[in-house]
């Protein structure tokens, strides 16, 4: 994991599903007769949807208010989402959520997700492909840099901060610099050899964006091959407003809470059943993210 010393040195697709409107007492869902989830895009619109679509069902019968998935099109758009307010729970990224951080969003950290392994994060790698004949970043001096999102922790801020101890500056050193827009995006972008080296997320050889892929019939996994891996970055944190009541705050993280036992095909799909359960985590817990921010931010500056 990153510390402190290590770092320094808006169009959505939305699905809305039905709710049990049972005996609830006058509360907080009087305000709330509507919860917004909204979720960065890791991958294209309807996997996300389809992944959430049962989790989704299953908060709005536990909180009995009607909850709407909104996918963003971009990371930027979820931060947005809860700055304006229109979006009560986020599902970010570490680097995303940061960036919501330092630019002034009133949004609270409530729970992030344990690996089945009981590791609580996850890692930046850099792909190839099997074919090609590169064995570290050295070797793709003047290729083409595939990165996901400006606002993405293992597709952007985490590479360029790897980047930055190699005393490489990106838009110099590549030819080309990409963003594709999500996870999946970047993977085939690599596939097609639209670009050399593709940044992306990785748990373990059996859980990565790349095995959801391949589960999916995008790819073959052998055809890529990793050539960097990163420190364990914290897993993403799902945040709900600052300003909601306290009673509407504690009745979602129950809901989170409960998810695995009293929903476990629902919880299972959201990671492949990759992951054990559902941890309560605040805001410290990402300091070390809001540090690898500003410190990417301290590189933009140096280059303007």
């Amino acid at each position: 994991m990153f510390n402190r010393r290590q770092l320094i040195g808006t169009a959505f697709a939305a699905g809305t599903v039905a709710f049990s409107s049972s005996s609830w007492a006058a509360g907080w869902r009087d305000k709330y007769p509507e919860l917004v989830l909204g979720i960065v895009p890791a991958e294209n619109a309807s996997g996300v949807a389809d992944r959430y679509a049962p989790f989704v069902d299953y908060l709005s019968k536990e909180l009995g208010v009607k909850v709407t998935l909104r996918i963003a099109n971009d990371y930027a758009a979820v931060i947005e989402g809860q700055r304006n307010g229109s979006i009560h729970i986020a599902g970010y990224g570490p680097a995303s959520y940061a960036r919501a951080v330092v630019t002034g969003v009133k949004t609270e950290p409530f729970c992030t997700t344990v690996n089945n392994d009981g590791t609580v994060g996850y890692y930046s790698v850099f792909y190839v492909r099997s074919d090609s004949p590169y064995k570290t970043i050295d070797d793709l001096k003047g290729k083409n840099l595939g990165l996901v999102d400006p606002n993405s922790t293992s597709g952007n801020n985490v590479p360029r901060f790897i980047l930055n101890k190699l005393h490489i500056v990106p838009e110099s050193y590549f030819s080309h610099v990409t963003y594709t827009g999500s996870h999946e995006n970047a993977i085939l972008a690599l596939q097609q050899n639209t670009v050399d080296i593709a940044a992306n997320w990785w748990n373990s050889d059996e859980d990565s964006n790349l095995t959801r892929m391949v589960n999916k019939g995008l790819v073959k996994k052998d055809d890529f091959r990793i050539i960097s891996k990163s420190d364990l970055i914290p897993n993403s944190p799902y945040a709900y407003l600052t300003d909601m009541p306290a009673d509407a705050k504690a009745a979602i993280w129950k809901a989170f809470e409960e998810a695995p036992t009293k929903a476990k095909a629902a919880y299972d799909k959201l990671s492949d059943g990759k992951d054990r359960e559902f941890k309560a985590v605040d805001a410290k817990y990402y300091e070390t993210v809001v540090e690898l921010i500003k410190f990417i931010d301290s590189l933009r500056k140096q280059k303007s």
